[in-house]
């Protein structure tokens, strides 16, 4: 009984200072927490910055090469339904003229070149001369 009551004191006088020793340094360990968790976010914070979420996107695109020997497609020519001054105009749009440069090479009017570039367009199905070009290099229709 002696040896318990012993243990006990001895825990109690234990327990009393260490909640001394808590409450005359509570602005020390208060401190040293905040230290503890600003030192954490910051090194969070570091690893956040030095590797940054940057994705790579690869597109894969067909490039169409100018060949010397290049025969137009006749077979979607006519699939596509494409005369052949309609095939004229659109091998000078590739070429990056204007539709009056275009009425002036042909020897025709403007409104006749308009005429044949909106009909390129709506035979190719395409709404923009970029996609005209395009899509007739991909059906072999201009070099």
């Amino acid at each position: 009984m002696y040896g318990v009551s012993l243990a006990l004191l001895l825990f109690f006088l234990k327990w009393l200072e260490m909640r001394l020793l808590i409450i005359n340094h509570t602005f020390e360990i208060y401190i040293g927490a905040i230290a503890i968790l600003f030192t954490g976010l910051g090194i969070w914070l570091a690893l956040k910055l030095i590797n940054p979420k940057i994705e790579t996107v690869v597109i894969e695109k067909s490039v169409y090469v100018n060949t010397p020997d290049f025969s137009v497609n006749e077979t979607e020519r006519t699939k596509v339904g494409l005369s052949k001054r309609e095939l004229e105009v659109l091998q000078l749009i590739a070429e990056g003229l204007s539709n009056q440069e275009i009425a002036s090479r042909l020897f025709v009017s403007l409104n006749t070149v308009k005429t044949h570039s909106s009909k390129v367009l709506e035979k190719l199905e395409v709404k923009r001369r970029t996609q005209a070009i395009e899509k007739a290099k991909r059906l072999s229709l201009i070099p």
